[in-house]
């Protein structure tokens, strides 16, 4: 069988797995976040937190629940690593250093999972179970709160009420994301991922010395990591790694974990809605742009230059011989284009242009279909920016599910898609002025260029994947990139729910004649082209220094 048609038997075998679990695991997380009962064990959490999940909340009241639920995480998980060096269970690690405990804790809480230190040299069993797993759960169930409160907002009417965030916390965890996870870690334990306790132990004899491996519950985290869009590995070289991912079908899995929430949230939207049909024309428009960036990347990885590439079939390097540049290019594109962050391969070994597609699925604002909760409302903003465009070329007032778009409405859409590409494209400037990060590039020209603007990118979109050849682990990037991911997750929330409280005070608006059908192809269509159109300005002229520059000259 030829390389190609194994990638795209794996991505036909991937696209009809996702469409079988849609429509049940859709109606399943609709259920959840309309739901009006309490199972006791959720009972026992909110007696233990104090909070009241009866107790409807309008926008400010919702965005205070987000912001200090999170920064207790931050915090808790600052201590945990600060005080790693007299914990039990820590494998003799030493405590971390408080510019990389930062740097960790903001990355985990914040969904991104950017890693500047190597996992089984760094971590014990206490920090990574108790201390990276759970936050990797909690922060995945903050992000589909903050979309279930958007949908409430177009669901609701004069009431400016968005649901109780702590109710949506806890059943995001209890009801989807353990119960998935439980079976999926253990799929992946019969696929050969590890699940222990051990302690470090010498593997082998390799040039005279031996390797040291440490165990630890892999299966576990590897099963949210992928689930929860999170990314972070259990060891360094991530989902290229045989413990965490050992076969073919443990990485097609493994990207079928990644893409399945995210792609059923549509059917839930649409039920919440009242219009499935919504949902679809949402589904639609990820699926499009997940497709076209797969066949891109495989076209670009497969495309045969020089002897060398002749011979290995395409685009090897940096690429596991188990899983070839197909089923490589597939996991590249679903992890950049979620906001996961694992990676099966170095992107940074990746061609000029696939790099540079890459980094375009983070530039997108990782909608298609986006992180976990993230990537609906990041969608649904875009669907307000396409209905607004609309309105203008037609000379009305425009409306989506029933609410009028007005000035405030499109000012918080569009402070929404400002503040990433403003994070990414100032701080990476900065960082190229200034003399000492550079010193953390092992390459020059435009690929240098493109390991701190992936870098920036990466992190301001709370993806957490990196090019690989850049040297984070100094005090410059570990402080930047921390308050990159922090600006860059809670900033857009603000802007989300002050839009989902907008909308919800709102009365709904008869259809009528004028009133642009967005549950139509068309509105797709205008959908992903201003998708494209909108990162594609924002972003070119720094594309153009790095994977453009770099894919044109190959």
């Amino acid at each position: 069988m030829s390389p190609v048609l194994a990638g795209l038997l794996q991505l036909l075998a991937l696209i009809a797995a996702l469409a079988l679990a849609h429509i049940p695991l859709g109606n399943h997380l609709a259920r959840v976040y309309s739901s009006g009962t309490h199972w006791r064990v959720e009972r026992w959490i909110y007696q233990g937190i104090g909070a009241d999940p009866d107790t409807t909340m309008r926008w400010p009241a919702y965005l205070r629940g987000v912001l200090a639920f999170s920064a207790a995480g931050v915090l808790f998980l600052y201590l945990l690593q600060r005080l790693q060096g007299v914990l039990p269970g820590s494998l003799g690690f030493a405590s971390i250093d408080p510019d990389q405990a930062f740097n960790t804790a903001v990355s985990f809480v914040t969904n991104t999972n950017w890693q500047s230190y190597y996992g089984e040299q760094a971590m014990g069993h206490v920090v990574q179970t108790a201390g990276l797993t759970v936050q990797n759960f909690v922060s995945a169930a903050v992000g589909m709160a903050v979309a279930a409160a958007l949908v409430r907002g177009f669901a609701t009417s004069r009431t400016g009420e968005l649901g109780n965030f702590w109710a949506d916390l806890v059943r995001g965890v209890v009801r989807v994301l353990v119960p998935l996870a439980a079976v999926a870690a253990v799929v992946l334990v019969a696929g050969g991922v590890i699940q222990n306790f051990s302690g470090i132990h010498s593997v082998g004899q390799f040039m005279g010395g031996s390797q040291q491996w440490n165990g630890g519950a892999v299966a576990s985290q590897e099963a949210i990591k992928q689930l929860g869009t999170n990314g972070g590995g259990y060891f360094n070289a991530n989902s290229a790694h045989p413990f965490e991912n050992p076969t073919p079908f443990t990485n097609l899995f493994e990207i079928f974990l990644i893409l399945l929430i995210p792609f059923s949230l549509p059917r839930a939207f649409g039920l919440m809605a009242g219009s499935v049909r919504q949902g679809y024309a949402i589904l639609g428009t990820m699926a499009t742009i997940w497709v076209g960036f797969i066949a891109l990347m495989m076209w670009t990885e497969f495309t045969h230059r020089g002897p060398a590439l002749e011979i290995a079939g395409g685009a090897m390097e940096g690429k596991e011989l188990r899983f070839g540049i197909g089923g490589s290019s597939i996991f590249a594109v679903s992890t950049t284009l979620t906001s996961t962050g694992a990676v099966d391969s170095f992107h940074s070994s990746f061609t000029g242009l696939g790099g540079g597609i890459t980094m375009l699925g983070m530039m997108l604002g990782e909608i298609a279909p986006g992180g976990v909760g993230s990537g609906l409302y990041g969608m649904l903003i875009m669907a307000v920016i396409a209905v607004f465009i609309a309105g203008l070329m037609v000379g009305r007032t425009p409306e989506y599910l029933g609410r009028k778009i007005g000035g405030r409405e499109i000012k918080f859409a569009a402070c929404y898609i400002l503040i990433t590409p403003a994070l990414v494209l100032v701080l990476t400037a900065a960082a190229m002025a200034l003399p000492t990060p550079g010193d953390s590039m092992t390459n020059s020209g435009a690929h240098g260029f493109s390991e701190i603007l992936y870098a920036y990118t990466s992190a301001a979109n709370n993806n957490g994947s990196a090019f690989a050849g850049l040297n984070a682990d100094t005090q410059w990037f570990n402080t930047t990139l921390g308050l990159a991911m922090l600006l860059g997750r809670f900033l857009p929330m603000v802007f989300v729910l002050a839009l989902a409280g907008s909308l919800a005070r709102q009365a709904p608006v008869p259809v009528t004649a004028g009133t642009l059908r967005t549950e139509k192809p068309l509105f797709a269509g205008l959908l992903v082209g201003v998708v494209l159109i909108v990162a594609g300005l924002t972003y070119f002229p720094a594309l153009a220094l790095g994977p453009l520059a770099e894919g044109l000259a190959s």
